[in-house]
């Protein structure tokens, strides 16, 4: 088994000061430690019935696109406001300054669907939990969250998706 924190780069000042950025890019760039970590993940949900994967802006459709198609499920893509085209659902979320918002369409889920949430990385939460609002406001029904990184320690991002099952390749504790 590839140890895939290996494959990770850490860059500090990214985005801004005193933040020590998580690069995945160097785990993707690599076939042997990306198609591990891709199958991992399809490994923990292939017997959970998933009908569609939903995938958060931008990082996360990296792998959930595969993901998606390994499972024989659809796939629906989780953006930024004002990219998608077609009738949306929005939920907002409290950042540490200020506040965000992400965007699905309206049509992309089913009543019933059986939805695996993915996105590369977990730090304080507040994207995914809003990921998993939207998802249940439309309808589906959350069987997993899964992650390739998961940040533990100070941020507690974990803790705003208790109730659902929740799976990361590599925890990598950090201090705020």
């Amino acid at each position: 088994m590839v140890n895939l924190l290996d494959y990770i780069r850490t860059v500090e000042g990214f985005p801004k000061e005193g933040i020590s950025f998580k690069d995945i890019t160097t785990l993707a760039k690599k076939h042997t430690p990306f198609k591990e970590s891709c199958d991992r993940i399809i490994q923990n949900y292939k017997d959970r019935g998933i009908t569609k994967v939903a995938a958060i802006e931008a990082r996360g459709y990296i792998w959930g696109g595969v993901i998606a198609y390994q499972l024989g499920a659809g796939f629906i893509l989780i953006r930024k406001p004002g990219k998608l085209p077609a009738d949306i659902i929005k939920e907002s979320y409290e950042l540490e300054y200020g506040t965000d918002t992400i965007e699905m369409h309206k049509d992309a889920i089913e009543e019933g669907d059986k939805v695996l949430l993915f996105d590369d990385l977990l730090a304080t939460g507040g994207t995914a939990k809003a990921a998993v609002n939207l998802i249940e406001k439309a309808g589906g029904n959350i069987e997993g969250i899964a992650f390739v990184i998961e940040l533990t320690g100070s941020l507690h991002g974990r803790d705003k998706l208790e109730g659902h099952d929740v799976f990361s390749l590599l925890d990598i504790p950090v201090d705020e």
